[in-house]
């Protein structure tokens, strides 16, 4: 009688245990375009063409019909890491470009490289830094650089690298090119109450990818101490702002806002720290939209997928 077991032998074994699947990798892609029939279609067969799964998918139209069109999808790809160059290629030559898409595709991958500027006021910086270490705040944070020394330690000790780059009236030129020169690799700055106005050409080299945070006063109390200014004008509501910042001064397309609702019993110096907890709040969720990908700029607007 004959034995017809199959022997696997030991290098069979070693070979089929080196086999791993691919990792599963997610990928954000946004799109804005003319509001049409047939997007989510289009965009949905390709993707599944892929054999990707879809995980999210959020859209909005400015109308009914004729209007401007947003949408936020999130989907998986085993080893998509390695053909994405391919998966980008093929979309623009086929979807984007039947429906006329701006688009952007990114690898969730690759962590977004943030830079932040600060002064002296501590509140917006420290947060961002804490959040961060406390893996809240989905991103590289790169470097801190200021044009005070002042909270070079407090920076350091979160494990961050710190620059002290002066600024003064006769040198602006020149500490900007430095400051764009540390930059450089970053995908986001961050003006975590930087005290000074960027010019516009280096806003220029870093188009959409600066957020700043200001009181909601402006232009209502503009200049110096506007919590005394607002104080003195017995308003009932003070907040902040955050927003992409653009050549024209504070007048960036706006990603959040928060207020607070205040009364006469409250002194400039309760001002104070109830504007600076709301603008601390106010910017890091502006910072977690961005480098999630979800803000879609359309003119002087944002479409916020949060």
């Amino acid at each position: 009688m004959s034995d017809n077991t199959k022997t696997v032998s030991l290098s069979t074994i070693a070979s089929q245990s080196k086999q791993i699947p691919s990792a599963i990798d997610t990928a954000t892609l946004l799109i804005k375009c003319k509001d049409q029939a047939g997007i989510v279609q289009a965009v949905s067969e390709f993707i599944h063409r892929y054999g990707a799964n879809i995980i999210t998918l959020d859209q909005y139209s400015t109308a009914h019909e004729g209007g401007q069109y947003f949408m936020r999808l999130e989907f998986a790809l085993a080893g998509l890491s390695d053909i994405i160059e391919n998966f980008e290629a093929s979309f623009a030559h086929t979807v984007a470009k039947r429906h006329d898409m701006d688009w952007r595709l990114h690898n969730n991958a690759t962590k977004t490289k943030v830079g932040i500027l600060v002064s002296k006021f501590d509140h917006a910086l420290l947060d961002l830094l804490w959040r961060h270490q406390r893996g809240l705040l989905d991103c590289e944070i790169t470097c801190v650089v200021s044009n005070h020394p002042d909270l070079k330690q407090a920076v350091q000790n979160f494990g961050i690298t710190f620059h002290h780059v002066p600024v003064t009236k006769d040198n602006k030129a020149e500490a900007e090119e430095q400051i764009h020169k540390l930059m450089a690799g970053n995908d986001l700055l961050v003006l975590a109450r930087y005290m000074q106005i960027l010019s516009s050409d280096f806003v220029k080299r870093w188009p959409m990818q600066i957020i700043n945070i200001h009181h909601s006063f402006l232009p209502a109390f503009v200049g110096a101490d506007p919590y005394r200014q607002a104080y003195d004008k017995g308003v009932k509501l003070i907040g902040a702002t955050a927003h992409y910042v653009t050549a024209e001064l504070d007048q960036g397309p706006i990603i959040e806002q928060d207020v607070h609702r205040v009364t006469h019993r409250q002194g400039v110096t309760e001002l104070r720290a109830i504007g600076r907890d709301i603008e601390r709040n106010v910017l890091a969720r502006a910072v977690n939209w961005h480098v999630q990908n979800r803000v879609i700029v359309a003119g002087n607007k944002t479409v916020v997928f949060n």
